[in-house]
């Protein structure tokens, strides 16, 4: 198993919480909206040749919550200047759900500042058919129910979020939909202009979507694809909205193909 650690990180005005394994060329993780759920198989393949920074959200219980973050778009902001105060960037993205709509704000903000971006699933941009999942509608058990198309096949769900909620973990979920709530209730989980700010991106972008997603319609992915020119898109087929653990041989080789191109 790779080795990793978790530590803390003064940088852009705060301690950031910050998950890093592996060992190789710089890897940004930016974990969706539920919060990060652990180094996974995933994360143990890339990091065999990279090294994975996964920065824990602010306001999500490890890092604090920045007050002046009002916005996915403020949020992109300290992101980058976490990227730029690190001297990291250029780097290489990987954005999950509302993860991903946070790197396709700090794309349209700064093109050079992703080498490769890879939007799996995102958040971020409103589809002209279908709808965005309403999940604070939903209790948190029915809410991580939806991300997946079939849990009893696929065993990472259950070694997340399987068992009985201890009160710790309600309580980390409660304060990541609190967030999440606050940064992206209205307009719900998207930015109106972000599809024009994408306009001419030439970064080499992979939107990734599974062909079952509850979560995010697949004409999400496609205004994705409209707004930023030679977008390549993948749809893994029987997976939900989680296909890094669904389908977790397919979506590394995807990913890992797209980032050595």
């Amino acid at each position: 198993m790779t080795k990793w650690t978790e530590e803390t990180v003064k940088v852009a005005g705060t301690e950031l919480a910050l998950v890093k394994g592996g060992s190789g060329k710089p890897l940004l993780i930016l974990h969706d909206e539920l919060g990060y759920p652990g180094w996974m198989a995933w994360n143990e393949a890339l990091a065999e040749t990279r090294t994975l920074l996964i920065p824990l959200q602010p306001g999500f219980g490890k890092t604090p919550r920045l007050d002046w973050v009002r916005s996915y778009r403020d949020l992109a902001g300290f992101y980058s200047q976490v990227l730029r105060e690190m001297r990291l960037d250029p780097i290489d993205v990987i954005g999950f759900s509302a993860g991903g709509f946070i790197a396709a704000e700090m794309a349209a903000a700064d093109p050079r500042i992703f080498s490769h971006m890879v939007l799996v699933a995102p958040m971020g941009i409103k589809a002209t058919e279908g709808e965005i999942l309403d999940f604070f509608a939903l209790t948190i058990r029915h809410h991580l129910r939806a991300t997946v198309a079939d849990p009893e096949k696929t065993p990472e769900f259950a070694r997340i979020y399987g068992g009985e909620m201890t009160p710790a973990q309600f309580e980390a979920f409660e304060d990541a939909r609190a967030e999440t709530a606050r940064l992206g209730w209205e307009p719900f989980m998207h930015n109106p202009s972000l599809p024009f700010l994408l306009r001419g991106l030439t970064t080499p972008t992979l939107l990734i979507r599974g062909t079952r997603d509850a979560v995010v319609p697949r004409n999400c992915i496609e205004e994705y694809r409209k707004a930023i020119p030679g977008a390549q898109v993948i749809e893994l087929p029987g997976v939900g909205h989680r296909p890094e653990i669904e389908d977790a041989i397919a979506f590394e080789r995807a990913v890992q193909r797209f980032l050595n191109s």
